[in-house]
């Protein structure tokens, strides 16, 4: 059997949190219906799969890289290095090595293993829209956390996106300690 590892990342976009990946070996002999780009469904949805995924794939891992390293690196590096830890975990939690890693994109992690590129990976390959669905539920939980914490700046709505709401409220209060400063709608706001 050959087991293929899909591997996506969650929140490039956003001005606020990590960016999550996840990696993810489906078992052929346990379909899970239903998976498709986690932007594509509800956050209800989504929900339900990433319980169905954590219980029926061969083997998953998510990883993160942090705002800091999102500032220091750059949004994509960051990305990269989140998709490689989540591949390095999934493999030492599990012990399974993949023979191929499928990533959503056109970019690669730096990792030993034969690994592709697909764009729009996520809606065409189930492993990669099973591990999108785990990043972005991964990363919204952490969203909701931070809604918490900075309950000033509405995460929970717009999970750190730069929709109207979020930047008139940037604007009220200011930067917060887990915004991306190397994002232009921020670094203006703190070169005032």
């Amino acid at each position: 059997m050959r087991l293929i590892c899909g591997v996506d990342e969650a929140g490039r976009g956003p001005l606020a949190g990590a960016v999550y990946a996840a990696a993810v070996i489906l078992n052929p002999e346990k379909p899970i219906p239903g998976l498709a780009d986690s932007k594509k469904l509800s956050e209800k949805k989504r929900d339900t799969l990433a319980i169905e995924i954590k219980q029926h794939a061969l083997a998953w891992a998510i990883a993160s890289s942090s705002v800091e390293e999102i500032d220091s690196i750059n949004i994509l590096q960051a990305s990269l290095l989140a998709m490689k830890r989540a591949v390095e975990a999934m493999q030492l939690q599990f012990g399974i090595i993949p023979h191929l890693v499928q990533v959503d994109g056109n970019k690669t992690p730096a990792i030993n293993l034969p690994c592709e590129a697909i764009v729009k990976g996520d809606s065409k390959v189930p492993a990669i829209s099973a591990a999108s669905i785990l990043a972005k539920t991964a990363r919204d939980a952490e969203l909701y956390e931070l809604d918490k914490q900075y309950p000033l700046y509405g995460f929970a709505q717009h999970k750190g996106y730069p929709t109207a709401a979020h930047m008139a409220l940037l604007q009220q209060h200011g930067v917060s300690p887990v915004h991306r400063t190397s994002y232009a709608p921020v670094k203006l706001l703190l070169n005032r």
